[in-house]
């Protein structure tokens, strides 16, 4: 992983976080205003650095490994998206967080509208950026690609809209950033398998959310149908639909500018 993002960017900060059970490892950047970032199936700072150290100058970013995900093992009593969303409950009330910027990118957005839905009394804002979670079809529609089931050359045609953003020389990695890929994929298989990357109850509560909420979707997305983030912006109310064009499903790593605008 690259370091501190060039001259004059804030450093990254790491600790340790054990809470409820569970212990995991934090990073954070810069000061200012809390704005809590939820990774997808890569960890918070893989692919993600240039899009976070840019909010890093206007925010506290702050950056977890879920548990179970990267260098943290899961924890026993974990057994869906919904105890990882309790457990960043629990995080912003020890930490004593007030009017976060809560931002998810897809399966991390899952988790941030999970978050929303139970209580929205410490956050200021929501950002959903190429999120899965709901199902916008009927039973035969298949609203999320099976990305498991396809070889990487083929995913990253399908997820990114400039596949050299993709870009990962594995044989460069040592073993720990090795088994922290195994680890991501093994625990969005763990939550996220059955039901297929949804909980079949999220849009229905998707009416409690509170708070000013803007859902981020690539243009060139072929991971997740429209209609789901479609979805997702018209169960929360008064969400707006931003389209990032150039993107596929991982807007803050292809346009991180646009996405450092549409967060702001």
């Amino acid at each position: 992983m690259a370091g501190g993002g060039g001259s004059g960017a804030p450093a990254w900060r790491e600790s340790a976080l054990e809470l409820g059970g569970a212990s995991t490892k934090v990073l954070e950047a810069g000061d200012g205003p809390a704005l809590l970032f939820l990774h997808g199936i890569d960890g918070p700072r893989d692919f993600s650095e240039e899009a976070l150290l840019a909010l890093s100058k206007r925010y506290r970013v702050i950056a977890p490994w879920h548990p179970g995900f990267g260098p943290s093992l899961r924890p026993e009593a974990f057994r869906s998206v919904s105890d990882i969303a309790y457990f960043y409950l629990d995080l912003i009330d020890a930490w004593k967080l007030r009017d976060v910027t809560l931002v998810g990118a897809s399966f991390g957005g899952w988790i941030a509208a999970e978050i929303a839905v139970r209580n929205c009394s410490a956050l200021a804002k929501l950002v959903l950026s190429g999120p899965v979670g709901v199902k916008a079809g009927d039973r035969t529609t298949r609203d999320y690609l099976d990305f498991f089931a396809l070889p990487r050359k083929e995913w990253i045609n399908l997820a990114f809209a400039d596949t050299a953003k993709a870009v990962r020389d594995v044989a460069t990695l040592n073993e720990a950033e090795l088994t922290n890929i195994a680890r991501n994929t093994e625990g969005v298989a763990f939550y996220g398998w059955k039901p297929f990357l949804h909980n079949p109850q999220l849009a229905h509560w998707l009416h409690r959310v509170s708070v000013p909420t803007v859902v981020i979707r690539g243009v060139q997305d072929q991971i997740t149908r429209r209609e789901v983030h479609e979805l997702y912006a018209k169960l929360i109310r008064g969400a707006t639909l931003n389209l990032i064009e150039g993107a596929g499903h991982y807007p803050h790593v292809e346009q991180p500018a646009a996405f450092v605008k549409a967060v702001g």
